[in-house]
């Protein structure tokens, strides 16, 4: 019997240390704008245990530096479907994606177009 307590203290120990308080990860969101980028780095960021969260607008991707401890990137990814924007992993209902406003419809052929010309015109800043 305390072999197998000593077993499962060894065990638990193990686990928890193995949890990085400054795990590092990006995963791809979806969205085509600033206010894109506005919306998608505060829901990181509001996650408890994210402490950083920088969203490329021409990529797509959020690099994120969070405590595995506190969070968990099925978590944040949530989070970010909550407001409205797709990741790989999960889907933003449709009601969310309705909430956001018209010019970051992702979803939509026009308005990325639209966004990508501006781009082009603008030089790509």
């Amino acid at each position: 019997m305390k072999r197998i307590l000593t077993l499962v203290a060894l065990f638990v120990s193990i686990v928890a240390f193995s949890q990085n308080k400054n795990a590092k990860a990006s995963m791809e969101v979806d969205g085509v704008c600033m206010m894109c980028k506005e919306r998608i780095e505060k829901a990181a960021i509001r996650t408890k245990g994210v402490k950083s969260a920088v969203w490329n607008v021409d990529t797509h991707e959020l690099k994120l530096i969070y405590d595995e401890r506190k969070t968990s990137l099925k978590t944040i990814a949530q989070k970010l479907a909550n407001v409205g924007h797709d990741t790989k992993d999960i889907k933003a209902t449709e009601e969310a994606y309705n909430s956001v406003h018209p010019c970051c419809k992702y979803r939509d052929k026009d308005v990325v177009r639209d966004h990508d010309a501006e781009m082009k015109k603008s030089g790509g800043k």
